[in-house]
């Protein structure tokens, strides 16, 4: 991404950054959740395709409340509003979080951008779950609706186009306008790229990430294939730093993550720094809560990876374990 076309905000410089996320992580450790400072910045954002919309460059994964008491739900969300994020998403194999972020959601579904998701290949299944989803998040429509997790050519995205599939009932009900937009995720390139092939998604929601790109030489092909079709670009996984170590003591505490995250303030700065110079819209947050605020903490004060910046993630890289790779090279 040129430098020019990286939306900016007021800028924090890097000891600010740096002061701002030892104080929070100080906050988590003694269990405090206050509520941001009014000088606090806003999350800038970015054109969701060519559709007109623009998202929050930090978008709230549901599975941060997942688990949550309702009354923090509450007050995480209402939080997460109030700094500027208006992209939420969520999808009904995680757990509680439907449950748990619906009423959460509620006062302010009109000024935001909701996104669910579908496990379901059949029509029958996809229809039956997005009516207990839409019941759940407390809605008569969503912003986005995703085919989820697309990882075999056959078993998901032949299975998914088929007669009788999910993607008749999908296309049914965006006509309908209960679906906005029509989108996917996956964590395979091979899926993805068929996918793109085969409709003109609105959109792409996948791993782009240091590790994955430098050392699992993933998603090269996923982000060129996307920008030529036009689909707008979605990153999941920009905190993961890899695969979690044998033994790991710090795996209990981030028990929501099923990878390593990135927890340094400094290295967390470089990982959303590298996946928000990418062509992508916005970045999904991890479902650890500490790590959302560590994300809209950090966001509003990026600019451009640089390439020495570039050099130092690709060296980091050489040494972890990336959680996607490819044989592409």
């Amino acid at each position: 991404m040129k430098r020019r076309d990286f939306l900016k905000t007021a800028a924090f410089s890097s000891a600010a950054l740096a002061l701002e996320g030892k104080m929070m992580h100080a906050k988590e450790l003694h269990g405090t959740n206050d509520p941001p400072s009014p000088k606090a910045a806003s999350l800038p954002r970015r054109p969701y395709g060519k559709t007109g919309v623009e998202l929050s460059v930090i978008g709230f994964g549901g599975i941060v409340v997942m688990n949550a008491e309702q009354e923090h739900a509450n007050r995480v969300v209402a939080e997460a509003v109030e700094r500027g994020v208006n992209y939420f998403d969520v999808a009904p194999s995680y757990g509680n979080a439907e449950e748990k972020l619906g009423p959460a959601l509620e006062p302010y579904r009109k000024k935001c951008f909701l996104a669910c998701k579908t496990t379901e290949r059949g029509r029958e299944g996809a229809e039956k779950e997005f009516r207990q989803s839409l019941q759940r998040l407390r809605t008569d429509f969503f912003d986005l609706y995703q085919l989820h997790a697309l990882t075999e050519i056959e078993k998901d995205v032949e299975a998914a186009f088929a007669p009788g599939g999910v993607m008749e009932f999908a296309l049914e009900a965006r006509k309908a306008g209960q679906i906005r937009y029509l989108g996917f995720s996956a964590h395979s390139e091979e899926a993805a790229l068929a996918a793109l092939e085969r409709y003109a998604f609105d959109s792409v929601l996948f791993p782009i990430n240091f590790t994955c790109y430098f050392k699992g030489h993933f998603g090269h092909r996923v982000i060129a294939k996307a920008q030529e079709q036009g689909a707008a670009l979605l990153a999941l996984k920009a905190l993961a730093r890899q695969r979690w170590p044998e033994n790991d003591p710090q795996r209990q505490k981030y028990s929501k993550c099923w990878y390593q995250p990135v927890t340094d303030v400094e290295e967390a700065r470089l990982a959303l720094k590298f996946t928000l110079s990418q062509p992508v819209t916005a970045a999904v947050s991890p479902g650890e809560e500490s790590l959302f605020r560590l994300a809209v903490e950090l966001a509003p004060g990026l600019e451009p990876i640089t390439p020495d910046e570039q050099q130092k993630l690709a060296r980091l890289a050489e040494d972890l374990r990336p959680i996607f790779h490819t044989d592409q090279g």
